[in-house]
């Protein structure tokens, strides 16, 4: 069968050649599909990029408009020959997402009394379930109590918080009053969340006194305090005030709370429930401008400094809600659980706004996939009659390690939908997931998107899409991508290369915050006229997109995104290290680990010490997430005569090829050999 061509000539895949394995969904699961079947697909992309006007006002239509817009739907430049860089959606348009996402479902749809959260904490016995009317109130309360502290529309927030109910009542009150969230991962270490309270010139911080993760007690509080005295030395203290939740104090017994010493600053610090102390819980909402800000969200950057990715309010709250509906296939009697945590974007949109916006129930998780047993997930899905499930490639393969046992003990027959998302799953995690997890019911949706684009852009559809495993198959409505090779020339039919596209869509970044010329650099000087991924591509006989990692400088360590830049920086302030570089190495759950070569000061010893005080040092600048699994002694480095160091020769060291090819621009070939004589073979 011919594959099938749409009107910008790129090949839309038809029917699968005999010899390829494809996976259909079960006959009968998806009768009441939004999106029924392939040619559907075809028929609502081919609106979306031909008449993306029409499309997208109908989208529009499902929300409220204190306004309606003034100018084109869609204008944009992303040529910087042409001009500054820009993408407007709906300019002129009024409206407030945290009024779309409860309001409405509470006044004009009657859902108030349905959840719209149930909580599950670190431990088992502790639940809590959120309707929308009750949602409504703690962020009106929330919101509230925020003004009382002086915060104003443009005031940047910082939350540093678990996966607790009051991370998603802080930042929906940011939204309802016009302030811009910062979220931080509640992983990260003090010297990351300084940087980021410093570059957004955040005004007010909300923590927690602690968190359990796992049986590990992390103590925020003293991480955030840490963080704040470091404001305090560079000069830049912006926050006026650090709001905490009892949140460790309250789900521990009075002995146990006496473990954590929480610091505490009388003239900065306050409690969240004096603060919250009665606080109306009606709340006016600040009617926004379409390209308002809505929040920053800070990603690593190649260069070591984290991005502040900036998404404005229109068109993030169309894309996410739409995204949502139709990659999820969601409906009213569904249950979604998607696993991730806010502080990354996955927990921003398809936690929080996306589902939200489609009045949807979904589950709220603060433990880990292990603890207090491996079948912890599994269970969950279980008490909720989970119907959508979406969770990261590493937390599969994290769980296949314990076979199908653990499974075998609860009912997953609730389950309609598997996603996953944060990197490519490799074929055999895909099937496990298929085959156990869904017992060969489930489409496996394998998202493909970043930060910087808000939402899905290639991705399967449950009914629609034929899938291959992985494979991120097709773009969503209103993504137009290309393959571009070296020369930035435009690739057809079968190919590889650089993963770009055309034309923005409304959920696409609006810039890096505070830095135009970054912004421009990073995503649109290397190729004018396109939005680069940062991310090689193939596209296969069928026009299925496959994504091969990242071009750039960057690691993708357990579906986060992690800069070589910044980890070589760490290992680099230690006195007894002259030069450091890193490089990837395959990792059986993480997918990717991070492999480190170190070259130290003359006379110092390389040893187990030495390596404990390394891991310890990039943990506290960047956060656990960025422990290194290998560190090797490196006499040298290989150089070209220019100074710059192959890493392709050392990403090839670190996986043991020995197969290095063209060795002839190295100053000393001989570096490679001794290298290859002292590579880790085991984690350190």
């Amino acid at each position: 069968m011919s594959p099938v061509s749409d009107s910008t000539n790129r090949v839309i895949p038809g029917p699968q050649e005999p010899e390829e394995k494809t996976y259909h969904p079960s006959d009968g699961l998806f009768t009441d599909a939004h999106v029924p079947d392939f040619d559907a697909y075809l028929a609502l992309y081919k609106k979306s990029t031909e008449e993306p006007e029409e499309f997208w006002a109908d989208v529009a239509q499902e929300f409220y408009w204190k306004k309606p817009a003034s100018g084109p739907m869609l204008q944009y430049n992303f040529d910087v020959n042409k001009g500054n860089i820009y993408i407007k959606f709906m300019e002129g348009a009024k409206t407030n997402i945290c009024y779309n996402v409860l309001d409405r479902n509470v006044h004009e749809r009657n859902l108030g009394e349905k959840v719209a959260y149930y909580w599950e904490g670190n431990s088992p016995d502790h639940h809590q379930t959120i309707t929308y009317n009750q949602l409504l109130r703690n962020v009106c309360r929330c919101a509230n109590a925020l003004k009382l502290l002086g915060v104003k529309k443009g005031d940047r927030v910082a939350i540093y918080l678990p996966m607790i109910p009051e991370l998603v009542y802080t930042m929906l009150a940011c939204a309802r009053i016009g302030a811009v969230h910062s979220i931080v991962f509640a992983g990260f270490s003090s010297e990351s969340l300084c940087e980021r309270i410093m570059d957004a010139q955040c005004n007010i911080l909300v923590t927690a006194d602690g968190v359990y993760r796992g049986d590990k007690l992390i103590n925020l509080k003293k991480i955030a305090s840490e963080a704040l005295e470091r404001c305090k030395e560079s000069m830049a203290l912006c926050v006026q005030k650090c709001v905490v939740v009892k949140h460790h104090a309250f789900r521990t017994s009075s002995d146990a709370s006496n473990k954590l010493q929480t610091p505490w600053d009388e003239s900065c610090d306050i409690w969240w429930d004096d603060l919250m102390d009665g606080v109306s819980d009606k709340c006016e909402p600040e009617w926004m401008d379409s390209e308002d800000p809505l929040f920053i969200l800070y990603t690593s950057g190649s260069t070591g400094k984290p991005k502040g990715v900036v998404h404005t309010v229109t068109g993030y709250m169309l894309y996410t809600s739409l995204t949502f509906k139709y990659v999820f296939d969601y409906h009213h009697d569904d249950v979604y659980w998607c696993t991730a945590d806010i502080g990354w974007i996955t927990g921003h949109s398809y936690i929080t706004y996306g589902p939200l916006a489609n009045g949807a129930t979904s589950v709220l998780f603060e433990g880990v996939p292990v603890y207090p047993h491996v079948g912890r997930l599994w269970e969950i899905i279980e008490k909720y009659g989970v119907s959508k499930f979406y969770t990261a490639p590493t937390a599969i393969r994290l769980l296949m390690k314990y076979g199908r046992e653990p499974l075998q003990r609860y009912d997953l027959s609730s389950l309609r939908v598997l996603g996953t998302v944060g990197e490519p799953i490799n074929p055999e995690a895909w099937l496990w997931y298929y085959d156990v997890v869904g017992q060969q019911r489930c489409p496996v949706i394998d998202t493909f998107w970043q930060t910087e684009t808000g939402g899905h852009v290639l991705t399967p559809l449950p009914a629609a899409t034929p899938l291959k495993p992985g494979s991120a198959t097709c773009p969503f409505f209103g993504v137009q991508p290309a393959i571009l090779n070296e020369h930035g020339e435009e690739v057809e039919g079968e190919a590889e290369g650089y993963l770009v596209f055309r034309k923005p869509w409304p959920g696409i970044m609006r810039g890096v915050y505070g830095n135009q010329e970054r912004f421009e650099s990073t995503y649109f000087r290397k190729f004018p006229g396109y939005y680069v991924t940062g991310d090689g591509c193939r596209r296969d006989k069928d026009g299925y997109y496959w994504i091969t990692g990242r071009i750039d400088d960057m690691l993708n360590v357990s579906g986060h995104l992690l800069s070589t830049a910044e980890v070589e920086a760490a290992l680099s302030e230690h006195p007894s290290v002259a030069e450091a570089a890193v490089v990837s190495r395959p990792h059986a759950v993480k997918g990717e680990c991070l492999y480190c070569f170190v070259t130290l000061k003359d006379h110092k010893e390389f040893n187990r010490s030495l390596m404990e005080e390394l891991k310890r040092k990039v943990r506290e600048k960047i956060g656990p997430i960025a422990t290194p699994d290998f560190i090797q002694n490196a006499p040298g480095l290989p150089k070209t005569r220019s100074g710059k160091i192959m890493r392709r020769v050392l990403r090839q060291i670190a996986r043991n090829e020995k197969d290095l090819g063209d060795l002839s621009t190295l100053a000393d070939p001989k570096v490679v050999e001794v290298l290859f004589s002292q590579r880790c073979e085991a984690a350190a």
